[in-house]
């Protein structure tokens, strides 16, 4: 049972390795085969107020979306032949890739959840500082690497926060898609 705590662990570190070192430092570079984190995927969630249109698209083909289901695919068929010898850490970092996916693309469909529920993502695509939390899961390793910069709630967030809002709902309505209406908020007429 110790495997679960270290798979998570170990998948978090991995988070805040791979985002920082491979996706931005390797990824700022036009010509790097990582250049889509930093010059598509950035670029797009600035734009449209944490919403990236890309991820409406299929999985399937050679773009930001698919080159992220293909790394996690291999981190996890990675972890099979540990099955037999440490069942635990293997189910869990596999557990943790197919997490990753899942949270990251609702997280970039659904800003108001991604405020909500990821708040440290949020904060790395839409706060000032773009280099820092790293983290997209859970914020763990950015608190032990001293990564962790709060944005969401902070006086400068809450002055940006209806141009995010406008610039998501602009998106969102030109692909067709209905924003969902902020937390407390009241329900928009049917």
């Amino acid at each position: 049972m110790i495997g679960i705590p270290l798979g998570l662990a170990f998948a978090n570190a991995g988070e805040w390795i791979i985002h920082k070192h491979v996706l931005h430092g390797l990824g700022k570079n036009k010509q790097s085969e990582w250049s889509f984190h930093w010059h598509d995927h950035h670029r797009n969630v600035r734009r449209h107020g944490h919403f990236d249109p890309s991820y409406d698209r299929s999985v399937w083909g050679w773009h930001g979306q698919g080159k992220e289901a293909l790394g996690l695919t291999a981190v996890g068929l990675a972890a099979v032949p540990l099955l037999p010898v440490a069942p635990f850490f293997a189910g869990t970092v596999i557990y943790s890739a197919a997490n990753y996916y899942r949270k990251h693309k609702r997280a970039h469909q659904d800003p108001e959840w991604a405020r909500r529920h990821l708040p440290w993502h949020y904060d790395h695509h839409m706060g000032p500082k773009q280099d820092a939390n790293w983290c997209v899961t859970h914020p763990w390793f950015d608190h032990v690497m001293g990564t962790r910069v709060p944005y969401v709630g902070t006086e400068r967030e809450l002055r940006d926060r209806p141009r995010h809002r406008r610039a998501a709902a602009a998106a969102m309505s030109q692909r067709g898609r209905i924003p969902p209406a902020p937390q407390g908020a009241a329900p928009s007429p049917s």
